[in-house]
Order: C-alpha cells, then structure tokens, then sequence
C-alpha cells in the first residue's frame, strides 16, 4: 500500500513537471510570435523632418506628416514637436508613424489699444494671444479717465505669443492744467488771438467804461491769476470801452 501511495505521487510530480515545462515553452514560443517584426519607434520630438523620415524609414517604419502643424516657442518650424505613436512605443515593421512639425514661435501683431476701457483693452489682447503687462496711471489729456492713452509696444509691432503689452491709463482728474497768467492792463485783442490759438476758449467778455484807462483794454479777469485753467474751461473778462455793453 505504501509503495503504491508513493508511486502516485511520482507520477503526479512527472506530470507536473511535464505541464511546467510545456507552459514555459508553449509562453517563450507565443511571445517570439508576437514580437516578431516588432520594433520600437524611435524618439524623434526636435528632429527635423528630414532626419526623423530617414531614421524611420531605417526600422522600417512608414512616416506620414500630421494633417495640422502646432506653434511652438522651443523648436524651430519644420522641427517634429511629436509623433503618433509616441516614442518607445512598440510597432509592426511597416507600420505608418504620424509627425507633428513645429510652425515655430508664434508671431502676433500688436493692436492699437489708444481709447479703450483698461478691461476692453485686457480682453483685446487676450483675444490675440497677448497679456497685459505692467499699467501705469498717468496725467493725460489725450483721453477720458480710465482709457488707455499710450502702450509699449506701439501697435503693429510684433511679439511672439503670449507677449505682454504695458499700458499707459488716464487717471480721474487727469486734464492738464495751465497757471493762469495776468492779463488785467493788457489789450484784449491780441490776449485773446494768443489764447484761442493755443486752444483755450472765452465765455462772457463784459464791456465797462473805465475813466483813464484807453478802451480795449482788460480790466478784471476770470479765473484769477496764478489760479488753474483748463482747456475744458472758459475764461471770462472785463474790458474798458467807451460806453457799457456786452460783447456778442
């Protein structure tokens, strides 16, 4: 009985061993089917197309250039930024590899911004592939408070994408503003050829006779001197004449 017992178990562990060897072999044999004419494709990001076809056709590989190209910052144009599928990747022999060329940095075409909202302006740029870079407040009178008056880069200048433009905003309050001269014993006249010529305005001219002073000549002023006058404002006069009136 107990040789018996031991024989089976014998033969039990033949069979396994059979089976184990079978497996391994049966495995290695599968695997050596599958992986022949197997190969991996080769790294080929930054490349140039040439040399990626050439080191492609070299493992027997088919390459097809991708329908779109993508901008890049890096890699100059006509340079592979990828392939489909990625390197590494295991392949038939004959299989077709796609490439990714690079269209080099993206060049942008700056806007002109002068007159805009600062949000209108952040939301122009950002449309274009731009960002606003550093915003200055200033004393402007080239436009209402809050617009942009200036920008560096000038518009039409070109930046590679994602570039940033700085702004120049009016700020509230920002009209210039002149010292008002003395023009009290000066001839109205010519005062006021000088003064319009460089863009000021005049409100009421009032007409007083005054004894000793020679017509045409101011006699009191408004705003007073040394004090502010801005283009937006008018100045106001008295002049000495002969009779009383009011200038039309």
């Amino acid at each position: 009985m107990h040789r018996r017992v031991l024989g089976i178990a014998a033969s039990l562990v033949r069979a396994f061993v059979l089976f184990l060897v079978f497996a391994v072999t049966a495995y290695a044999a599968f695997s050596l089917w599958v992986r022949r004419g197997v190969t991996p494709v080769p790294e080929l990001a930054g490349l140039e197309e040439t040399a990626a076809r050439e080191l492609l056709t070299d493992r027997g590989l088919a390459p097809r250039l991708a329908e779109t190209r993508r901008w890049d910052a890096e890699l100059a144009a006509g340079s592979v930024v990828e392939s489909r599928p990625p390197g590494g990747s295991l392949v038939k022999r004959g299989a077709t590899v796609e490439l990714v060329l690079s269209l080099g940095v993206r060049r942008i075409t700056v806007p002109d911004l002068g007159g805009k909202s600062l949000a209108a302006a952040r939301l122009t740029l950002e449309g274009e592939g731009l960002a606003v870079g550093s915003t200055l407040s200033v004393r402007s009178s080239r436009g209402p408070a809050g617009t942009v008056v200036g920008q560096q880069p000038a518009p039409g200048v070109e930046l590679p994408g994602e570039g940033a433009v700085a702004l120049l905003v009016a700020q509230a309050g920002s009209t210039l503003a002149w010292v008002m001269p003395d023009l009290v014993a000066r001839r109205y006249e010519p005062v006021r050829a000088a003064l319009e010529s460089d863009g000021f305005r005049f409100g009421s001219v009032a007409y007083e006779p005054y004894e000793g002073v020679p017509a045409g000549t101011i006699l009191r002023q408004n705003p007073l001197p040394g004090h502010p006058l801005r283009r937006d404002e008018s100045i106001g006069l008295v002049v000495a004449t002969e009779t009383l009136g009011t200038a039309p």
